[in-house]
This record gives structure tokens, C-alpha cells and sequence, in this order.
């Protein structure tokens, strides 16, 4: 087994197809072919399924393209570490994120660190915690800002920002002239959260099982992007990082309250890889964030 046999073999499952990873790689299908067969047989299993126009991964496939994945990042922080200096003149870095950190916090980060380092190329990702984390582990991703806790082995968190949660409402809604409101307001008021399984979700969740609301959660979205023109639309209220709907608030198509006695916060951190040496364009972000992460806060009035 060699580098270039797993290279291929990558390169067809990122594909599709082995005529699209010759195109790739720059090399005819036959010889992909032939590659791969050597390393099956090297293997003495299957790794690839074959079909007239796809191709599928067998399980044992799939065992193998999470070792590829971590195979390349080691030979690339090899490459860095030995070869690197302290400045950066080429190179990427791979970002992932829920949507409301993508949509209120990352730009001003990603735009001071463009400025200040032009040549890195910058690609942004969003999705909620559990397929960042699995994109962090098989090296599509080299940092995430994602909801605490995330507590693994084989991952590094640096926590970065806590968040104030309110309660959020259209103009018309009847609690929306209140700016606090009791834990009995929220008993049977029709509620849209986030979805089940994210970590603010689960801050939701040990709030209402500890106060002992009768919630009545009509609707679970991924984003606060989606839950806030349903909320605008008076279909529900709900509890969101005031961070998200500062526009709104100033705009006036949003109000909030906060909940009497109960102040509600999450926290933010970066999540990586544990890894020996972090390459420099890794290390940039992780201390941009420190540097501009307490400008960016915006606390509720």
C-alpha cells in the first residue's frame, strides 16, 4: 500500500466515479482501475462497490476513508511543521459553523483575517454541531465555532464568548410589551426551537425541565435563520442569542424579553483536531478570535 493508492482511492469517492477521479489526478481510468485492485488485494477485502455509472463504499470502505483522512492531515503537518516559517504566503483554511455564528459572527472575523492574510484561501461551512464534528475528525474541516460543551479525546475546545439568551417575539405578539417575562408566561405559549439534539437546544431543554414548563414546542428548525420570519409571522415564540436578532431589534420586526430570575447563556468555543503542531493559517484564527472576539459581543440593553 502506498500514498498514491490512497489518493486514488479518496479521489473516487470524492468524485463519484473512477473516470472523474482520472480527471482529477490527471491519470487514465485504467490505471486507476489497476491501483485500486492491487490495493483490495492487498487488503484482501473489497473497499469499493461498483456499479455502471457510481460507485459505493463497502463498509470496510468506509473504515478505510476515515483513516485517508487522518493519514493526509498527518502527512500535511508534517510538510508544515519541518517547513514553515512564521509567515504565510500560501495555504487554506476550512471554517464550520452553525448558521446564526456564520451569519452575525464569523464575517467580521473572516474579514479582518482576509485582510490581513490575502493569499490564504477561505472556505466557510455550516451545519449543526454533530456533522461539524464529524467533518473536524475526517479533515474537511480545520476549525468549528460551535454551542459547549463538546467534551472528546481527539478533540481540542478553546471556549471564546458567552451568549445571553431572551425570549423573542413579533410586535404583536401580547408579550411583546413586556421586557421581562415570568417562567408562567411561557407554559402552554406555542414555542419554536431549535432541533433536537444541539446543544442550545439542550440548554433549552434542562431550563424547562428544571423550572417545570408545560411547553407546547410547535416547531423545531435547524437555524435561527429559519425559526426568526416564523416568529416575525406570530406562528410562535422563542429563545435565541440576542446576538442573533440585533438587526431585528434596532429594525423593529423583533422584540424580546428577558425571563425574571432566570438569565439563560450559552457558550461558544473553537473546536479542533488535537494535533502536535497547529499550522500557522490555524493558529492566525484561533488568536484573531482572542483578539476581536470581546468587540464583537452585543449584550441585551
Amino acid at each position: 500500500m502506498d500514498l498514491r493508492q490512497l489518493e486514488m482511492f479518496q479521489a473516487i469517492v470524492e468524485a463519484g466515479s473512477f473516470t472523474n477521479a482520472g480527471k482529477r489526478l490527471h491519470v487514465s481510468q485504467s490505471a486507476i482501475s489497476r491501483q485500486i485492485t492491487l490495493l483490495e488485494k492487498e487488503l484482501g477485502v473489497q473497499v469499493l462497490m461498483r456499479s455502471n455509472k457510481r460507485v459505493f463504499l463497502t463498509d470496510t470502505g468506509k473504515t478505510l476513508l476515515k483513516h485517508c483522512h487522518r493519514i493526509f492531515r498527518d502527512v500535511e503537518e508534517a510538510l508544515l511543521e519541518v517547513s514553515q516559517n512564521e509567515t504565510i504566503s500560501e495555504g487554506s483554511l476550512r471554517v464550520g459553523g452553525g448558521m446564526s455564528v456564520c451569519t452575525y459572527l464569523l464575517p467580521h472575523i473572516l474579514k479582518e483575517y482576509h485582510a490581513r492574510h490575502p493569499n490564504i484561501r477561505l472556505t466557510v461551512t455550516t451545519g449543526t454541531s454533530e456533522p461539524t464534528l464529524e467533518k473536524i475528525r475526517n479533515n474537511e474541516i480545520d476549525i468549528g465555532v460551535l454551542t459547549l460543551p463538546v467534551e472528546s479525546h481527539d478533540l481540542e475546545v478553546e471556549s471564546i464568548i458567552e451568549e445571553e439568551m431572551v425570549v423573542v417575539m413579533s410586535p404583536s405578539h401580547p408579550l411583546s410589551t413586556r421586557k421581562e417575562l415570568s417562567v408562567k408566561d411561557l407554559g402552554g405559549t406555542p414555542l419554536i426551537l431549535f432541533e433536537r439534539g444541539s446543544n442550545t437546544r439542550k440548554i433549552i431543554e434542562r431550563f424547562i425541565d428544571e423550572e417545570d414548563i408545560s411547553a407546547n414546542i410547535v416547531m423545531q428548525m435547524e437555524n435561527v435563520e429559519i425559526i426568526k420570519p416564523l416568529v416575525d409571522i406570530g406562528l410562535g415564540i422563542t429563545i435565541i442569542p440576542y446576538q442573533s436578532i440585533v438587526r431585528e431589534v434596532e429594525a423593529g420586526t423583533l422584540r424580546y424579553a428577558r425571563i425574571s430570575g432566570h438569565p439563560l447563556y450559552r457558550k461558544l468555543g473553537l473546536v479542533m483536531l488535537k494535533m502536535n503542531y497547529r499550522p500557522i493559517p490555524l493558529q492566525r484564527i484561533v488568536t484573531l478570535f482572542k483578539e476581536m472576539i470581546s468587540t464583537l459581543q452585543v449584550l441585551p440593553p
